[in-house]
C-alpha cells in the first residue's frame, strides 16, 4: 500500500493501522480516532500503561480499537498495513525496522493530513518561540478569517479538523524537529509561509550533534520555491545558512534595524516595522498584552508572515497588540498578597529561563531545574546574580545548575523532590511585592508527565494556597 490509497479512498475498511505511541498530546488518539471512524482496524500500541494513558484511552472506549499497553508486538509491525508514528518514537526503533522489512507504510498523523489536504499553510518551527508566534498568527487570522486552523506540536492534531476543514482556509502548523525528521523524504510540506523563529541547543540527549538538530529544522522550507515565503530570525547564527539553501523569497526579523537592501521587520521605539520592496509599515504596536522582549520578537515573526499574506498592517498592528499569550509561557496564575505567580512551564531550555528572569522586574524568586537533555547551562550565568533567591527542583540537570551556582558562590535552596515543597520554599523567600518564577529550564520527565503537566502542577498548588 502507498499514500495514494488513503488520497483516493474515504473508507478504509479492512485496512490494518498500527499507531505507534498513544500518548497524551493528541496525536495518537486523533490518530486512531480519524482510522476507527473509517472502519480500518486499528490497533493502538504504547509503552506506557494504562494508568498513565487513562485520559486518552477513556476518549476511545467506545470505538472498537485493540490495546497493546506496556510493551509493543512484533506482528502489529510486520502484518499491519500502515503505522502511524508518534514523533517522540525514535526513528532507530527496532520495531519500525520490522515494519520497513515488511514494507509497511509509516506516517504520521502531520503526513497524513498534509497527504489529504491542499489548504495553503503557515509552518513555524524553533527551538522557543513557535507556539507563541504559532498561537499569534491563529489568533490574528482566525479575527479576519474564522474557518483558520490551528495544529501540530500545539497538541491539536490536524487530522480533528481534516473533514470540517474548508478548502482555501489557513492552516497554521506549529512544527517540531521531530515532526520534521518524520516528513524528510515525504514531499508533502510545502508551505506558502514557512518561519524559523531561532536556533538554540535542545534536544541533545536525542540528537548526536547541533547539526544533526539544525538539519531537521531545514526540512521546513526545503520543498519552498519562489511563490513561497521564508522568515528567518537575522540574530541567530544559523539564518545565513538557511538563506543560503531556500529557494522562498526571505523576509528576517531582527531587534535590530535592517540592512537597506534586506526585506523584513525590526523593532524601532519598541514598534515593529516592517520594510518589503522599499516601502515601510507598522505591523506591531508600542504596546501589546503580552510582556517581554523575546515575544515581542515572537509577534514581530507573526507580523512579518501575516504581512506575507497580505494582510493589511493595521489589522496586523491591532489584533497583535491583543494577543493575550498561551498557556504555560510564561502565564500569570494569580496574585497573593502582592506575590505574582508565573507559570512559564514551557521553558524546557536554559535560554528560555534567561528571557523569562529579564522580563520579571522587581524582587523575584525562580524556581528552576529538572531532566537533563545533554544541554550546557552556561546561559545561567547571565542571569544568575539577578533573582533574590533561587529554589532548584530535583533532577539529573540539577546537578549541572548546582554546578553552576556554586561555581560563582550564588546560594540556592533544595533541590526539592516535589514541586509544593519548592513553591511553599519561593513563596518563603519573598515577604513583600514580588515574583515567584517557574522557569524550569529542563525536560520534565521524572517528576511529571510532560511540561504541561509540570504546568498544571504548579497552577492547582498555587490556585489552593
Amino acid at each position: 500500500m502507498n499514500i495514494l490509497f488513503l488520497q483516493q479512498n474515504k473508507n478504509y475498511t479492512g485496512l490494518k493501522v498500527t499507531v505507534m505511541g498513544l500518548g497524551l498530546h493528541g496525536g495518537g488518539l486523533a490518530s486512531a480516532l480519524f482510522f476507527a471512524a473509517r472502519n480500518a482496524c486499528v490497533t493502538v500500541t504504547d509503552l506506557q500503561n494504562e494508568d498513565v494513558l487513562k485520559p486518552t484511552l477513556d476518549k476511545l472506549k467506545d470505538y472498537p480499537v485493540r490495546f497493546v499497553l506496556g510493551r509493543h508486538e512484533e506482528s502489529d509491525f510486520q502484518n499491519a498495513d500502515l503505522i502511524i508514528k508518534n514523533p517522540g518514537v525514535p526513528a532507530n526503533s527496532p520495531f519500525l525496522a520490522i515494519a520497513r522489512d515488511s514494507d509497511v507504510l509509516i506516517e504520521t498523523d502531520i503526513s497524513i493530513f498534509l497527504a489529504l489536504s491542499n489548504n495553503p499553510v503557515m509552518a513555524v518551527t524553533g527551538s522557543k518561540g513557535k507556539s507563541t508566534t504559532a498561537s499569534a498568527l491563529y489568533f490574528s487570522l482566525s479575527s479576519m478569517y474564522p474557518e483558520t486552523k490551528l495544529g501540530g506540536n500545539i497538541t491539536v492534531s490536524p487530522l480533528t479538523f481534516l473533514e470540517s476543514l474548508s478548502p482555501e482556509a489557513w492552516v497554521v502548523l506549529e512544527l517540531s524537529s521531530w515532526q520534521l525528521a518524520d516528513l524528510d523524504t515525504k514531499n508533502c510540506l510545502k508551505p506558502r509561509v514557512s518561519i524559523i523563529t531561532n536556533i538554540y541547543p535542545d534536544h541533545l540527549n536525542r540528537y548526536r550533534n547541533m547539526n544533526e538538530y539544525v538539519r531537521d529544522k531545514k526540512i521546513i522550507y526545503a520543498l519552498q520555491d519562489s511563490e513561497d515565503f521564508s522568515i528567518f530570525n537575522k540574530d541567530n547564527p544559523y539564518t545565513p545558512a538557511f538563506q543560503k539553501e531556500s529557494c522562498a523569497h526571505q523576509l528576517l526579523f531582527s531587534a535590530q534595524r535592517l540592512a537597506a537592501h534586506e526585506d523584513g521587520a525590526w523593532i524601532q521605539n519598541r514598534e515593529g516595522i516592517i520594510r518589503f520592496r522599499g516601502n515601510t509599515y507598522t505591523i506591531l504596536p508600542e504596546t501589546t498584552t503580552i510582556a517581554g522582549a523575546h515575544n515581542r520578537m515572537n509577534l514581530l515573526a507573526a507580523g512579518t508572515a501575516l504581512f506575507c499574506s497580505e494582510i493589511d498592517p493595521v489589522n496586523i498592528s491591532s489584533t497583535l497588540a491583543e494577543f493575550p499569550g498561551i498557556e504555560h509561557r510564561y502565564e500569570k496564575v494569580r496574585e497573593i498578597n502582592g506575590i505574582s505567580y508565573i507559570n512559564d512551564s514551557a521553558a524546557t531550555i536554559p535560554h528560555a529561563v534567561v528571557e523569562a528572569v529579564k522580563t520579571t522586574a522587581g524582587p523575584t524568586v525562580l524556581i528552576t531545574g529538572g531532566t537533563d537533555k545533554n544541554i550546557d547551562f552556561t546561559p545561567y550565568e547571565k542571569i544568575a546574580f539577578r533573582p533574590q533567591a533561587i529554589v532548584l527542583l530535583a533532577g539529573t540537570a540539577t546537578e549541572k545548575i548546582e554546578a553552576l551556582l556554586c561555581k560563582h558562590k550564588i546560594s540556592y535552596f533544595g533541590p526539592f523532590d516535589n514541586l509544593e515543597s519548592a513553591v511553599n520554599k519561593a513563596s518563603s523567600c519573598l515577604h513583600d511585592d514580588g515574583t515567584v518564577l517557574f522557569s524550569p529550564g529542563c525536560a520534565s520527565f521524572g517528576m511529571f508527565l510532560n511540561e504541561f503537566d509540570r504546568g498544571r502542577q504548579f497552577k492547582k498548588i498555587v490556585s489552593s494556597m
